[in-house]
């Protein structure tokens, strides 16, 4: 019976009795296809041969791969399995922002820990927050068992691209038998699969930010704590809101520009910041600057003589962010320069978003060149908050405080302070601080203590809520308390009961005693009517909001 055994890359053939065969045996690369006409032998013997032949060992080798120590597998690819199921569990828009722009840096594979490259702190605080646990139950489902991640804050500059694994030119790779191999494109695409990522060598290549580039321009200039998800959205700044999302997401697509005007506190900076988060964690180059730190750069500029170097810094970005432009106004070199850097980046199809304390055509000595262009995208305001809206914000903001805030607390901050965001988060904090040093229990008493400055305003009189309210629907004193029933008497007059009953805290009969002496029934209904337009109706929300920030920012009869 016929054996042949493999040993050592040699052929060895035995055959128990008979003689030796004739038939000379071939070297495996002179076989070919006819030569194997039983699929089940590899060599020309018939099964009914009786011969014993005995070979020495054949001088030609077969080539074998020598055994090879299981390899990990490798960071980049295993990233690159998990970003395909993250982005089959996430929204786009999710997925885009947070998930995508990370790449993998190496992979331990004894540990089990994975190091996961990202662009700045904002992004790493995101991923580890709020993303961490869908992350990770991916990678064990990718990988077979659990797995710590890591991010670290790393630029792709820093180092390689860990994402592409072919994109090391740099780096020695080792053939199968252990050589190194300068030429990776000699490396079998199965071993270049199989190589473990490596920690990113650091080079000492220039950057590429050009030397002009202000320090603004970097991550630091946008406040991690503004974010879209930080904004409390009410009635009141529901369109400006929707508008930042949408530029946002399609920066110079959506509206460009776009212009947001309201009272001083009430959100401007904040949808500014969060507006600049989204394309700049895109890769994009945002540059968010104040009017005054413009001007201060240009004039600097100018006595330095760098005045190209400053409009390239403003001209060459992706997003341009300018809070309070107002105080541009009356300053004609500066709304000379920032004319030309308008029209370069409307011409470039980029972005650019403005903030203001009024309207554009209530910005005194601005120029009509400058005005007309501020009007030709979106124009978005901001109203003071109600106090369902102000409550949301204290409830949001009570969530980080050190201690609970109890209910009636953020009720009666609500109410008592109406008009500025700013200074309504200011209260909380001292409120909350002052519980916590003398360890004192957080009462409405005890706020009305800590915040006895800020609540020593001189209570606002029901001559003063007429007055307002006259003033701004344009009739007089008498015809508000009149008997007349026409449209244009009857809802200033039920609104003048609402902001009564509301601003003062005056009963109803006290209410119809100043109107004129009507029943308290119809304050009731008066209020309850106007209560519920509030709600249904964007218009009459804004006459209300109007009225109440005469009142409270000063212009008070």
């Amino acid at each position: 019976m016929l054996k042949i055994a493999r040993a050592r890359g040699y052929f060895k053939v035995n055959i128990l009795r008979g003689t030796p065969h004739a038939a000379k045996i071939p070297h495996a690369s002179q076989l070919g296809e006819n030569d194997f006409p039983n699929a089940a032998s590899p060599f020309p013997f018939s099964s009914s041969d009786q011969t014993m032949i005995s070979t020495q060992s054949l001088r030609t080798p077969i080539v074998s791969d020598p055994p090879r120590k299981p390899l990990g597998p490798n960071a980049a690819h295993v990233w690159q399995a998990a970003l395909g199921e993250l982005q089959l569990q996430m929204t786009k828009a999710t997925f885009d922002t947070w998930v995508k722009p990370t790449f993998a840096l190496s992979f331990d594979a004894e540990r089990s820990i994975l190091l996961v490259g990202v662009r700045n702190a904002y992004a790493k605080q995101w991923l580890e927050n709020r993303l961490y646990g869908m992350i990770e139950r991916t990678l064990n489902h990718v990988l077979g068992h659990p797995v710590e991640i890591r991010f670290v804050m790393k630029s792709r500059d820093d180092g390689e691209d860990a994402n592409d694994p072919t994109a090391r030119p740099d780096v020695e790779r080792e053939t199968s038998n252990g050589a190194p191999n300068q030429n990776s494109s000699d490396v079998a695409p199965a071993s270049r699969m199989n190589d473990q990522a490596q920690t990113p060598m650091l080079t000492d290549k220039a950057r590429s930010a050009s030397q002009y580039t202000p320090s603004r321009a970097q991550t630091s200039t946008l406040n991690p704590k503004y974010t879209f998800d930080a904004y409390i959205v009410g009635n009141s700044n529901r369109l400006a809101h929707a508008a930042c999302m949408a530029v946002a997401e399609r920066p110079a697509e959506a509206y460009n520009p776009l212009f947001i005007y309201g009272g001083t506190g009430l959100g401007k900076t904040h949808l500014l910041h969060a507006l600049g988060w989204i394309p700049q964690l895109r890769g994009k180059q945002v540059v968010y600057v104040s009017s005054e730190t413009f001007t201060n750069e240009m004039v600097n500029s100018i006595r330095t003589q760098t005045t190209e170097e400053f409009r390239r810094a403003y001209r060459e970005v992706d997003v341009l962010l300018v809070d309070d432009i107002q105080f541009i106004a009356g300053k004609e070199s500066t709304q000379e320069e920032f004319f030309h850097t308008f029209n370069s980046l409307h011409a470039a199809n980029k972005q650019i978003v403005l903030s203001s304390d009024r309207h554009p055509r209530a910005i005194a000595t601005l120029e009509e060149r400058l005005r007309s262009r501020f009007e030709g995208g979106l124009i978005a305001d901001i109203q003071p908050p109600d106090f369902e809206t102000r409550a949301a914000i204290l409830r949001f903001k009570a969530e980080a405080q050190p201690m609970p805030v109890p209910t009636d607390v953020i009720d009666f901050l609500s109410r008592k302070i109406q008009s500025n965001i700013r200074e309504l988060n200011g209260a909380l904090t001292r409120v909350v601080a002052y519980a916590q040093l003398m360890q004192a229990p957080l009462t409405v008493d005890l706020a009305q203590t800590v915040l006895q400055d800020v609540l020593q305003q001189t209570p606002l009189s029901t001559e003063q809520v007429v007055s307002a309210v006259c003033e701004y629907y344009r009739i007089s004193v008498e015809d508000l308390k009149g008997r007349g029933r026409n449209k244009e008497v009857v809802t200033p007059r039920q609104m003048a009961m609402y902001l009564l009953r509301e601003a003062t805290g005056a009963s109803l009969p006290q209410i119809g005693d100043v109107l004129g002496g009507r029943d308290h029934t119809t304050v009731m209904y008066s209020v309850e009517k106007i209560a519920q337009e509030i709600e249904q109706d964007d218009q009459r929300r804004r006459e209300m909001l109007a009225i109440k920030e005469r009142l409270y920012n000063g212009q008070r009869a």
